[in-house]
């Protein structure tokens, strides 16, 4: 993500969990995104309880959701259905990836900057509130499909 071409300074933090400490000094934080490695079921029980951390507010499209291993899915311990429950239960984006490739890797790191962006109010016409709406596809079903 970093190498990518961004207009504004792009700082990122990475946490294995959350709360963050307390008594740190950080930037403000546009977007929150939640790593499932999809081959690793303690992965999910993680983000599951990071999520309690996490302010209201941030769910108001300030938070997404990346599910790692997605091309693999014979060798997944997690099912893509629960990501997918889990994403829609916190009204939040999911991207499905194999980081393995660097296609994918490139491709992720293109749209998590571009999400970054709209969260920090870098595109104008554009809501953090809206982005799941704009980021709705047909190859995402509906929760009632699922």
């Amino acid at each position: 993500m970093l190498r990518e071409d961004c207009p504004s300074q792009l700082m990122i933090h990475l946490a294995r969990s959350l709360p963050l400490p307390s008594n740190v000094t950080r930037p403000r934080i546009d977007l929150v995104v939640f790593v499932v490695n999809l081959h690793n079921k303690y992965s999910l029980q993680n983000v599951q309880e990071s999520l309690c951390h996490v302010d209201a507010n941030f769910f108001l499209g300030k938070v997404c959701f990346l599910a790692t291993g997605a091309s693999q899915e014979n060798q997944c311990s997690i099912h893509h259905n629960t990501i997918l429950k889990l994403a829609h239960a916190y009204r939040s984006p999911l991207l499905f990836c194999d980081l393995t490739t660097k296609d994918f890797q490139f491709s992720v790191a293109q749209r998590l900057v571009r999400m970054l962006q709209v969260c920090a109010g870098h595109i104008p016409g554009v809501s953090s509130l809206n982005l799941l709406s704009l980021m709705k596809t047909s190859e995402i079903p509906s929760l009632e499909d699922l």
